[in-house]
């Protein structure tokens, strides 16, 4: 049986026989001027809790609408989705969350206080009217397009109306952003009102995972309030020098994320065309970095491609879907060709079972 117990095993794990389809990180380095900033930068003492006026200031430049005062910088999108879980709990309160989901807000709405509610997307998609039934008595719902673990992103259309039914019901809507700027199939769309609260990172567009330096948005005053209030208590300010380098990676030139979507672009195809050609049932990705075939029995599939195959995989239970395997393709051409390699081998042997 699998000896695999969840994802933390592999995070950070690497040699150079392995081929790591797992983590989320991307291999491109962050823009020139964020590593200039360390030529320079000597101010190490507490920063703001809220963040370093000129990272706010130019953050409310990225939303149309925003003042400074409307964002709250924290240690990534991570520490944000806790903040405000915690900050809008209530007692006996439900959290509605998509299946598959991104494998830690199940984690994150129990370590609030509240109880995760579950509805299924349909090839990686939102049924509006399937959404709607399952939100009655939650008191907050979360989103994530494009999506991780399967890629895809949602209807603009859809998100409209998502929107304004939970401005109906007074329901916060948690809008997980952190591959916006990774979509290929059309330009994105941010979803925004009274009710929205988004939460986002350096880490997937400029590749600063280890920076940790995420945001909180809303334009609902007391709730930013609170998420500072609690932040005195807990973290306190968000590192000084990656906030430095965050706001330097957004001053730098637009073209970089447009280089790097294109790269983004091309490893998406070569995986997705990949996999097809491997048989694999999956669906098309429209945005972040990841596909979700299907693969039987894919907890032991998981453990045996690792084992035997050096291949790094996700199970798939872990984000909802059992029965799939999460690859990740945030690693360079070659590697994602040798993986694939390996994916056939894997295959075409004792374990075509697995397909």
């Amino acid at each position: 049986m699998a000896d695999i117990p969840g994802p933390a095993f592999f995070i950070g794990k690497g040699d150079d026989t392995l081929i790591s389809f797992g983590s989320g990180q991307p291999d491109m380095p962050p823009p020139r001027q964020a590593f200039d900033i360390l030529k320079t930068y000597s101010a190490f003492k507490y920063g703001l809790i809220q963040g370093e006026v000129s990272l706010l200031t130019e953050l409310a430049k990225e939303y149309p609408g925003s003042r400074p005062e409307d964002f709250v910088v924290t240690n990534g999108a991570s520490e944000a989705i806790d903040l405000v879980l915690r900050v809008i709990a209530r007692p006996k309160g439900k959290v509605l969350l998509p299946r598959p989901y991104y494998y830690s807000y199940p984690h994150n709405v129990h370590f609030a206080g509240m109880t995760p509610v579950y509805y299924d997307l349909e090839k990686g998609k939102i049924n509006f009217e399937t959404f709607k039934e399952a939100l009655e008595g939650c008191s907050a719902v979360m989103i994530n397009s494009p999506s991780n673990p399967t890629g895809t992103v949602q209807e603009v259309e859809t998100l409209k109306q998502i929107e304004k039914l939970c401005e109906e019901k007074g329901t916060y809507v948690i809008s997980d952003e952190v591959y916006k700027d990774i979509i290929y199939v059309r330009e994105n769309y941010l979803l925004h009102g009274p009710r929205v609260v988004t939460v986002n990172s350096f880490s997937k567009t400029y590749g600063m995972c280890g920076l940790r330096v995420g945001y909180v948005y809303s334009q609902n005053k007391k709730l930013i309030e609170d998420i500072i209030e609690m932040k005195t208590h807990t973290a306190m300010n968000t590192s000084t020098v990656g906030q430095m380098m965050a706001l330097a990676a957004l001053r730098s030139p637009k073209s970089y994320i447009a280089h790097n979507l294109e790269t983004w672009k091309t490893r998406r195809d070569l995986m997705f065309n990949g996999m097809k050609e491997l048989g694999l049932d999956l669906w098309s990705p429209e945005g972040a970095f990841y596909v979700l075939p299907k693969f039987k029995n894919s907890t032991q599939a998981m453990s045996d491609l690792y084992h035997t195959h050096k291949v790094i995989t996700y199970d798939g239970a872990w984000f909802g879907a059992p029965g799939r395997l999460r690859f990740s393709y945030a690693l360079d051409e070659q590697k994602i060709i040798e993986g694939l390699r390996r994916v056939r081998e894997f295959l075409g042997r004792e374990y075509a079972s697995y397909s």
